[in-house]
This record gives structure tokens, sequence and C-alpha cells, in this order.
């Protein structure tokens, strides 16, 4: 699979791209991730990329020039099954959406700076347009991180112990998983419950499925998704 990620600050990528899962899983050239420093698309004497919006308006927006130009330069080395628009008017990022995105050979993730960026790219090229939540960034670059850990860990040959994976919140629809506890079996006080010490894989299953339900229903309370 290949990722690449088109930033106006690039530098900010390097030390979640370089680093645990995602670097091993480079190394492994299970993945290759490549950031492109929008500036290098800029031909003007001092490698402007953002102007003021037309109506007015506080705020700069990031120029559509630099981002046709590396996306069709892009688009001429390779197909792309998505290209990720990042907005806060997007759609919620979620696990479904990564499982999507996994299946991928080649994604281009767009990570919007200052205001904004020029709406001609979006309408030009973006297949999906997504968000991570109800709120605003400084940067699209956060949200590129995201994107592309949750891809990349979903990748067969990424994480040691792929069944662990298969188990994870949201795996399976909209459930929570139960809660994890390991040595000491007691802290401070704090017990672990006797039911997982107690050998019994069919009581611990059972234990696990109730907790999963409970923790499920007060997440979709806590969310108000009912």
């Amino acid at each position: 699979m290949r990722i690449d990620i088109i930033s106006a600050v690039p530098d900010s990528l390097y030390s979640i791209l370089d680093t645990s899962i995602i670097k091993r899983a480079q190394d492994k050239k299970i993945v290759k991730i490549v950031v492109h420093n929008l500036r290098d698309y800029a031909h003007n004497k001092h490698k402007q990329i953002d102007d003021k919006p037309f109506g007015g308006g506080p705020g700069m927006l990031l120029k559509p020039e630099p981002f046709f130009e590396c996306i069709e330069k892009l688009k001429t080395e390779r197909e792309y099954q998505h290209i990720i628009f990042s907005t806060p008017k997007g759609k919620i990022y979620n696990q479904s959406l990564a499982n999507k995105f996994s299946l991928a050979k080649n994604i281009i993730i767009i990570a919007g700076h200052y205001k904004g960026i020029d709406d001609r790219v979006r309408e030009k090229f973006a297949t999906d347009e997504i968000s991570i939540g109800n709120f605003v960034l400084s940067g699209g670059e956060l949200l590129a991180l995201v994107i592309a850990d949750s891809i990349v860990r979903l990748l067969p040959g990424v994480i040691g112990d792929s069944e662990s994976m298969l188990h994870d919140s949201f795996m399976n629809g909209e459930i929570v998983e139960a809660p994890f506890y390991t040595r000491p079996a007691e802290y401070k006080g704090m017990k672990v419950p006797d039911v997982l010490l107690s050998g019994n894989d069919k009581k611990i299953a059972l234990w696990k499925e109730e907790q999963s339900k409970s923790l499920t229903e007060k997440w979709k309370k806590i969310n108000s998704l009912e």
C-alpha cells in the first residue's frame, strides 16, 4: 500500500510516521508513506502557498495551484482509489471508514492548514471528505496521522497478534470492549474481578460479553447515539 500526504507543514508529521508501528510497517515494506511539501509546488519568488479569501473575512487560505500540480503529477504515476480531503464539514471518521481505506492500494490525504483550502481543490479531486470530530484544529496534519495510523495497523503483517486486533472496540460495529486487567491482582486496595482469576473460560467469556454490552450502552448514552 502507498499513502501520499500533502501538507503545508510536513515536518509536523515525521515524529509519528518515524516511530512505533507505522515505522515498522514501512521498514517491512508493507506500506510506503510519502510526504509532499506543498511549498515544493509553489513557483513564485517567496514560495507563497496562501492568500486572502475573496469576499473578505479573516484568515488565509491555501492556494489551489500547488495542490493541483502535486495531485495531477501523482495521478499520472499511479491510480488512487481514495483522495481524502480533511475538513470539519466532512463525514466523521470511524472504524468502518478505516476498514474501507485499508483495502485500497493507493491513497492521497490532503491536509488543510490556516483558514482552509481553496474549495476548487475539494471540488476537483476529493473522493472522501473526512473530519475527526465536531471541533476545529490548526491543521489537517493530525487528521492525516490519525487516518494513516488507523489504516496501517489493519494491514496484514503489521501487528503480530492479528487476532487481538479483531476484538478491538468498533471492529464489529458500535461495540465497546470489556475492561482489561493485568498483574498485580491487587494494587493499592483495588482488586481484579475474581472471575478473571478463576480459570473458568466459560464464565470469563460470559463476563466479558456482559461488560461489553454494559459499556456499549454507556458509550451510546454519553455520545447521544440513542
